[in-house]
């Protein structure tokens, strides 16, 4: 009989632990390493015994079992390892439908609102599984054959996986299970391959053969990351289940969702199905990532990526443990092992790619609403924005700027002036975005609109399984759907871009309705039958179809069937935005998607799609846009003052000075709901907004310098404060405040009609971002001053700050001088730099055309050390050198040698203006 490792009684000896003896020389020499494990199992094992006894014993004095005939083995799985073999929806799981499966089945409490608890039905110990027929070496790893000999209760079991271990590098391992007879669908995402075996690996892996189970720890602390014995592994063609347990209960990632940055671990399923839907609690929202990322005890993070793009779950249970259900593809693993979590993204992007260099335009302020009217409206607004002198980068039009709604035109009428606004925006430096969607007016005279009459010529939309184009409905009415997994169809976005940029020659794209959204279930004719659109499980989507609010999953691309590449949608659609933008404008491309994937970063941004005007939906910006650092899409934000419903100027102001320093800062409403640009409030939200968006007009080198971090090296921008102590605890649960970069605390207020806020100063000295005055927190919850103009921001010791006196434009910042604010450690140390370029041109830093400087404090001495020159950094000076935290006032201050007036406040800061030093020039800078 197989036991599972958690589940072995004192009778039945792990199977694993007989590998040694049955299989070893078939197995590695790591297979050896298992010892220590069995003497764990034979732990829980008496664990397990002793908890089980004591229900028994609980249940007989209460009355007894409600069917005295369970099997013992059902009584000794405890609750919180109960993993569900009945997880359809919408069943009644009754002891029969269990049975019928081969599985225990004991009802429990159901907890309230409705939400699932501890499963009825679920696996026994010995439920069949794959056995570990063969394994043996390669030269990067190994490949094992892995069999089946009972069949499970899904549909087309494959009896025989191949299963491939590559250890790629010392912190990253790649386990792939496929079948091995017959091909199937990946994922046609290119990842780095690896061409020489890791050397010194900081992690261990050890197999269970019978049943067949993956032990991965790490190898510095023994930490079990990965035990897949905990339940069976289910290979059917439409229905793939692997289970773990995990080594605590600190889970982030899995998108993407609405809710707070760390999940629950109780009994929570999270769905990963792209589906157009304003951001609720539980629903699968607009992209699908399946990435985790896992912080240990002690502080070490590791993460895991599942590299599918098929429907899917992920059920997470208090044991703690996770299911993966997926319904189709392979189960493709990478797991990264950092050992910090900054580590463990960067490594993730190094194999689904680093994020773009945006440019620096798409770093200012965006005003935006679906409701302007007419480009005469719109042009009212950026005239106030500029009357009022408040900063605006980018000026955008939602679909109303369209002719019926379809892309690539504008109303003739209400956006007459269009083209003369774009003009106007260019002379001030300004930019214009216009929005697009993928589905395709299929309705006008043939001839009339080339855009469908061109696409339908040249085959380059979704067909249906008969072969005609798959007909759904959106804006414009009836729309036909771009299939971007076909080459051709980028070409053919490309001219249709062209010929609309001749006529309005827009700056950036904004991508919308892209998972795709459909008003139709399907199509215009529903969807034919079959296990594609119904198939033999269905993760617990929004709508329990697969065609909700999308269209068929039978649908035919030439890449796959739409089963396959529905969540692959807006990545496919912007890779060709991307590609068009850079051949029209040959500059770097701006492109913001709702719709996201694994990768997308590479392409484009993304904002947090149809939020409402609420105090909670402001909060859940928060865990939002961590979330999509952690996906390697840096470039993210919400609608700032929210897009549905009405906002108040209370909400609007405390939501425009968190959004201030949202990477992605757009201010954006829906039709028909009052104006809430800042040019509409009053006098004092207007100066406190303002205000806000000049403080980050003023961050831009350093925003800047963080965006070139993360395109090289996969860096977060806006970062979870455990990201940076991931050895404090308090910090685990933190989504109330956020960093950027290691150095700059944002903690915004958060709830209406408070004048103070309070938030967590992790330990060690943090400045007044304005002030200067500093803070010795021991890691302590702060109450601080927050007025309703006030948004408070601290500098971590050790930092150096390169800021800029703001502008109204980045145009207008990037040429106005620059302030270094030094914040000291408490040993008088201080570390920063600065990446500097033309802001818009395409591979700067690959081809040499750039700026970097590193600046440093040590003995009360500043130094800027230029390590490589471009032409753009003559053009700029550093005015002002403000220090915090210098102890004794000085008696003189030096640069380079000569002495400079200056100044010196109470609070210990020291200010020295009118440098005037060239940026590309290095200096010294010294105070006795």
């Amino acid at each position: 009989m197989k036991s599972y490792q958690k589940l072995t009684t004192a009778v039945l000896q792990p199977a694993a632990c007989r590998v040694e003896e049955e299989g070893a020389a078939q197995m590695s020499a790591g297979r050896r390493k298992l010892a220590p494990w069995c003497v764990g199992s034979g732990l829980l094992v008496a664990a397990v015994l002793l908890s089980a006894t004591t229900v028994w014993v609980l249940r007989q004095v209460s009355g007894g079992w409600p069917r005295p005939t369970l099997p013992p083995k059902c009584l000794l799985v405890p609750e919180s390892h109960r993993f569900d073999c009945y997880p359809e929806r919408h069943v009644v799981v009754t002891q029969e439908l269990c049975e019928s499966r081969g599985c225990c089945f004991i009802e429990s409490l159901l907890p309230a609102g409705g939400k699932r608890g501890v499963p009825w039905c679920f696996y026994p110990p010995d439920f069949p599984s794959y056995t570990l027929d063969s394994l043996n070496q390669t030269a990067l790893g190994m490949v094992g054959l892995l069999v089946r000999r009972e069949k499970t209760y899904y549909p087309r079991d494959i009896e025989m996986l191949r299963l491939d271990v590559e250890f790629e590098t010392d912190t990253r391992l790649h386990i792939k299970l496929t079948d091995a007879a017959n091909p199937r669908y990946e994922v046609p995402l290119e990842v780095p391959r690896a061409m020489k075996r890791a050397e010194n690996p900081i992690y261990t892996l050890d197999f269970s053969r019978d049943p067949f189970g993956v032990l991965l720890r790490r190898r510095a602390t023994g930490t079990v990351l990965l035990n897949t014995t905990v339940a069976p592994l289910i290979f059917a063609d439409q229905f793939l289940q692997i289970a773990t347990s995990l080594p605590s209960r600190f889970l982030y990632g899995l998108g993407e969702h609405r809710g707070t940055l760390l999940h629950s671990l109780d009994w929570s399923t999270l769905t990963l199905w792209a589906r157009d839907v304003s951001p609720t609690e539980s629903f699968n929202l607009y992209g699908a990532h399946p990435f985790y990322l896992l912080m240990e005890e002690g502080g070490d993070a590791h993460g895991v990526f599942l590299l599918n793009s098929n429907a899917m779950e992920v059920a997470l249970q208090p044991a703690p443990g996770l299911t993966w259900r997926t319904i189709g593809g392979v189960l493709d693993f990478y797991i990264f092992l950092g050992p910090d979590p900054n580590m463990v993204i960067q490594q993730y992007q190094q194999v689904i790619g680093f994020p773009a260099m945006p440019p620096l335009w798409a770093l200012g302020f965006h005003l935006c609403r679906w409701g302007y009217g007419s480009s005469n409206e719109t042009w009212q607004t950026v005239r106030a924005m500029r009357n009022y002198q408040i900063p605006q980068d980018a000026q955008w039009n939602d679909i109303d700027y369209m002719d019926g709604y379809r892309d690539f035109t504008f109303n003739p009428q209400k956006f007459a002036s269009l083209p003369s606004l774009v003009e106007d925006l260019h002379k001030h430096g300004q930019y214009y975005v216009i929005i697009l969607d993928p589905g395709i007016s299929s309705t006008n005279p043939r001839g009339s609109y080339w855009p469908f009459d061109e696409g339908l010529k040249r085959g380059l939309f979704l067909n249906t399984t008969q072969g005609q184009p798959l007909i759904g409905q959106v804006w414009p009415g009836f729309t036909a759907f771009a299939d971007f997994s076909n080459p051709d169809t980028h070409q053919w976005w490309l001219e249709n871009l062209q010929h609309f940029h001749a006529h309005v020659p827009f700056d950036g794209l904004w991508i919308d309705m892209n998972e795709p959204s459909n008003f139709m279930d399907g199509s215009e004719d529903g969807c034919p039958p079959g296990e594609l659109d119904s198939p033999p499980y269905t993760p617990a989507v929004l709508g329990d179809s697969l065609s909700a609010k999308t269209v068929c999953a039978s649908a035919k691309q030439k890449a796959s069937v739409h089963y396959n590449l529905h969540n692959l949608y807006g990545l496919m659609e912007a890779k060709a935005t991307a590609s068009a933008l850079i051949q029209i404008r040959g500059k770097r491309p701006f492109v913001i998607s709702r719709s996201t994937f694994p990768s997308q970063g590479r392409y484009s941004g993304h904002w947090l799609g149809d939020n409402r005007s609420q105090w909670k939906d402001m909060y859940y910006s928060i865990p939002g846009l961590l979330s999509f650092s952690l996906f390697g899409i840096p470039l993210v934000g919400a609608d700032i003052c929210g897009f549905s419903g009405s906002t108040s100027e209370e909400l609007c102001t405390r939501w425009m000075q968190l959004g201030a320093f949202y990477p992605f800062a757009r201010n954006h409403n829906t039709q028909n709901e009052k104006a809430q640009d800042p040019t509409v409030f009053s006098p004092a939200a207007r100066t406190a907004m303002k205000n806000a968006l000049l403080t980050r007009y003023s961050l831009l080198p350093f925003l800047y310098t963080l965006f070139h971090h993360a395109h090289l090296q996969g860096d977060t921008v806006a970062r979870p404060l455990f990201f940076e102590f991931p050895w404090d605890v308090a910090t685990l649960g933190l989504d109330r405040q956020f960093l950027w970069g290691r150095s700059l605390l944002v903690t915004p207020v958060l709830e209406p009609g408070v004048e103070s806020v309070t938030g967590y100063v992790p330990r060690g000295v943090w400045y007044d971002f304005y002030t200067g005055s500093s803070v010795n927190s021991s890691g302590e919850m702060l109450k601080m001053s927050a007025p309703l103009e006030h948004l408070n921001l601290h500098v971590r010791e050790g930092a150096i700050l390169p800021t800029q006196k703001p502008g109204t434009t980045s145009e207008v910042t990037r040429g106005n001088p620059l302030r270094l604010i030094v914040a000291l450690s408490s040993n008088a140390t201080a570390w920063g730099d600065l990446f500097w370029d033309d802001g818009e041109s395409l591979d700067t830093f690959e081809r040499g055309n750039y700026s970097y400087l590193v600046f440093n404090v040590t003995q009360n001495i500043f130094t800027s050390t230029v390590l490589h020159a471009s032409t753009e950094a003559t053009e700029v000076t550093i005015g002002t050198l403000s220090i915090f935290g210098v102890r004794e006032p000085p008696s003189k201050v030096l640069l380079n040698g000569q002495e400079k007036p200056f100044s010196y406040l109470d609070n210990q800061v020291l200010t020295v203006s009118d440098l005037g030093l060239s940026l590309s020039q290095g200096f010294s800078l010294r105070w006795l």
